[in-house]
């Protein structure tokens, strides 16, 4: 993972702890006027692999519902 996804991630982490609506509005007022939306993302060989696999998985009708995944997520979190 480089230091962007790194980053990223924690930032992330961060922002889902703050209850202050002034501070997330000021926040959220400096990113949407950053120029962000402007750069191109470019994707990691292993985020392109794993984009590339689901490809593949959809071709190959390897595919489950959501929710049949719901139901799978609760059967294993009651098993730990």
């Amino acid at each position: 993972m480089s230091t962007t996804d790194i980053l990223r991630n924690n930032i992330i982490d961060k922002l889902l702890t703050i209850t202050n609506k002034d501070y997330l509005s000021a926040l959220y007022q400096l990113v949407k006027t950053s120029s962000v939306d402007k750069d191109i993302v470019e994707l990691s060989e292993e985020q392109i692999l794993m984009l590339q696999l689901s490809d593949e998985d959809i071709k190959n009708g390897k595919l489950i519902s959501q929710t049949q995944l719901d139901k799978d997520d609760l059967k294993w979190l009651k098993g730990l």
